[in-house]
């Protein structure tokens, strides 16, 4: 007769919770489930004292750089299991035994959470397991087993006190064991690989860490979906060859990331951890390229590679102008990477030209592939960011200025033109069938109609948000290195860093005394004058030179410690506990509980008949389309507002005309609507003569003791058709 687990796991549960049961258990059992981590923690405190001691006595301090690698990895392991104990909590949903079975001594709190596995038993085997293995040749054995007697103890202490099954303790512990192993043995890899390789390993742990920390955030972080987002998931929903204000690449990719992962936050942003991850690896392969001839040197095989490749990729995944794009997925997540990915095509077919008189024949190159592959590059660039189109104009100075003009005779560089405009072309094409719409959009953005005017407050505005963005100490260094490198290095790897940076940033600056300019237009600009701060401080050879001083190295740990620091809040804003109209993130929250508020609207007033839901911002409409259960069709009406991708689409009116063709005779025809606008505001007369009547109630968002955002909310009956102007503004 086969067993029956069930009930074998709720009998060996009573035999512990009932069975065992002691007074002074009563006592220790609860403490040690609520603080038992003290004692582990009490391990390595231990040890550590040990370690300094033998130190001062012996000299050596073996003991002390184990109790280092003790605590990182359990560190590493505790989060890495208690992330993957709470995914399989939801994905088994598991109930406590505390609200499952009757009798039940529950000694703590009984929580809501998932009951398998057990988080406490395997996030403290996940710390017991390297605490013994690499204490194991320290000290005896009696005294190596004390973390997995402690760990032991608290494990079973969550089946005692009523709140798990034995099986859920089971489970948890091989979890946490099995983690902890497996971080052991890629830290040894790590190790092994650092010491041929130590450029590129720390990158490539460093971009693993993080990425799996950004997809972390995502599942569990704080911010909601920005309204770019959700506009840009809209048009993932109706593929096209472009859109009104952006080329069509960020709809692809999103449409790829939710065909995978389904209409969800991580399915739209996994694309921003891996372009910004692919975008590090191809800026440390460009650096290599330009300085690994003589930063890193070839060794036994080993491709070339540079100190100052490692700090430029890191320094692109930590900048707070570059990082919030590992994360949110707007356009300027795969910008960033085709730019990169164009600037090293670009040095590769510069370099590639035969040297000393050889012909093309004697050298193997081939005269066009490495251009046509940077003309789809940068035209991909293009489908994603206008903006691409300075490479045009910093790759011709490069040229212009440098040894390679003689380039400029011969047909490579139009050709990688003429491929890059033939892969935009799906952008020319719609156009020609939009009425140029687009190039309408993109002047008004520039303030082109105002003309020339003077404009102090948005210079000295947007040159504030470039030193704020960048972090001041980082702003100053990186243009000294700029002119520093190209000084005292000279030759072509300088120029095309100037090339590259010099013009862009130095164009939107001047702009910006025109008119506004947004914080992220000259990002690309920064790429190159990363390298360039990195060429400086931690190339070897001549650039750096003997200047190796301690107010060198301060200068540089107070500039990776402010960049960090802004990193860290950014991420985590609530630390500063700002009000929300000085927090920038403050945009990124409380949509979802809007799209749960509207979500009971909407299903209460479907059961009366088909309905409209829609706003007067693109923002709110694109927003309720993703957190509205159901992910309905949203419309956002013109009443006087800038053009946006919605007025290309059928409107309001349309679709009630194709809801009364679908619902024919079997339907009376009524229409109802839900109009969301923002802030409280009286409903307008367009929407107002829209309807027969219509109910207004305020929704409000709050976050700690601060008002986050109030939106009005409107039932409307009986819809007869809305009168809208068309759009005058782009």
């Amino acid at each position: 007769m086969p067993m029956d687990f069930p009930l074998v796991d709720t009998l060996l549960f009573f035999a512990i919770n009932h069975g065992t049961s002691h007074p002074f258990l009563d006592i220790v059992m609860p403490v040690l489930t609520g603080r038992g981590y003290l004692l582990l923690l009490l391990y390595p405190l231990v040890l550590s004292w040990k370690g300094y001691k033998e130190r001062r006595t012996q000299g050596t301090g073996s003991l002390l750089e184990t109790v280092f690698w003790v605590v990182l990895i359990a560190f590493l392991s505790f989060l890495v299991t208690d992330w993957i104990s709470n995914e399989i909590k939801k994905f088994f949903l598991r109930v406590r035994p505390c609200y499952t079975l009757e009798g039940v001594k529950v000694l703590v709190g009984c929580t809501q959470s998932g009951s398998l596995p057990s988080n406490h038993a395997s996030n403290v085997f996940a710390i017991a397991v390297p605490l013994f293995y690499y204490t194991r040749k320290h000290v005896p054995w009696k005294i190596g087993i004390y973390p997995f007697v402690i760990a032991a103890l608290i494990a079973y202490s969550r089946v005692y006190v009523g709140v798990h099954y034995p099986s859920d303790v089971l489970t948890g512990m091989v979890l946490g064991a099995a983690v902890s192993l497996t971080m052991i043995a890629l830290s040894h890899r790590v190790r092994s690989a650092y010491r041929t390789r130590p450029a590129s390993t720390v990158l490539f742990t460093v971009l693993t860490a993080l990425s799996l920390f950004r997809i972390y955030y995502i599942l569990h972080g704080p911010l909601d979906l920005s309204p770019d987002e959700a506009h840009y998931w809209e048009w993932s929903r109706r593929l096209d060859l472009s859109y009104y204000s952006k080329g069509p690449m960020i709809s692809y990719l999103i449409f790829l990331g939710t065909s995978l992962f389904g209409d969800t936050v991580f399915g739209i942003r996994v694309m921003a951890v891996i372009f910004s991850a692919a975008s590090s690896l191809v800026l440390f392969k460009l650096t290599n390229l330009l300085y690994g001839d003589r930063g890193g040197g070839t060794r036994q095989g080993i491709p070339p590679e540079t100190y100052e490749g490692c700090s430029a990729a890191l320094l692109l995944q930590f900048v707070p102008l570059f990082a919030p794009f590992g994360i949110v997925f707007s356009i300027d997540s795969p910008f960033i990477f085709f730019w990169t990915l164009s600037l090293l095509l670009f040095w590769v077919a510069v370099k590639e030209e035969p040297q000393n008189g050889a012909t093309r024949k004697e050298s193997g190159a081939s005269p066009y592939f490495s251009w046509i592959l940077l003309g789809i590059s940068v035209g991909l660039g293009l489908l994603t960011k206008y903006t691409m189109a300075f490479f045009y104009l910093s790759g011709l100075l490069f040229l212009l200025l440098s040894e390679k003009r003689s380039l400029l005779k011969t047909g490579r560089p139009y050709s990688a033109l003429l491929t890059s405009l033939v892969v935009f072309s799906p952008v020319i094409i719609w156009n020609v069938h939009h009425d140029w719409v687009t190039i309408k959009h993109t002047a008004g953005q520039a303030h082109v109609a105002a003309g020339f005017v003077l404009s102090p407050k948005s210079f000295f505005e947007f040159l504030g948000s470039q030193v704020g963005v960048i972090t001041p100490l980082l702003f100053a260094l990186l243009f000294y290195s700029l002119f520093a490198v190209r000084a005292r290095e000279g030759g072509p790897a300088s120029l095309f860093l100037l090339t590259f940076t010099l013009p862009i940033l130095l164009f939107f600056l001047a702009k910006s005394i025109q008119g506004k300019v947004q914080v992220n237009w000259a990002m690309t600009g920064y790429i190159t004058g990363l390298i360039a701060f990195s060429r400086l401080y931690f190339g070897k050879g001549e650039v750096r030179g003997k200047r190796n001083g301690r107010g060198r190295r301060v200068l540089l740990v107070s500039t990776f410690c402010m960049v960090l620091l802004v990193f860290s809040v950014s991420h985590y804003p609530s630390l500063l506990k700002l009000p929300p109209k000085k927090d920038p993130s403050s945009r990124l929250r409380g949509w979802e509980v809007l799209g749960t508020e509207v979500s009971r609207a909407y299903a209460d007033l479907s059961r009366k008949g088909p309905l409209l839901l829609f706003s007067d911002s693109y923002q709110v409409a694109s927003e309720l389309a993703f957190y509205v259960e159901g992910h309905p069709k949203t419309f956002s009406i013109n009443l006087g507002r800038r053009m946006n991708q919605y007025d290309l689409w059928p409107d309001i009116n349309t679709e009630a005309q194709s809801i009364k063709r679908r619902t024919g005779a079997s339907s009376p025809g009524i229409i109802n609507g839900i109009f969301v606008k923002i802030g409280r505001a009286d409903i307008p007369q367009e929407v107002a003569g829209a309807f027969d009547s219509c109910e207004k109630r305020i929704v409000t968002v709050t976050e700690r003791e601060y008002l986050l955002r109030e939106y009005s909310l409107f039932t409307c009956y009986n819809f007869k058709g809305l009168k809208s102007g068309k759009p005058v503004m782009f």
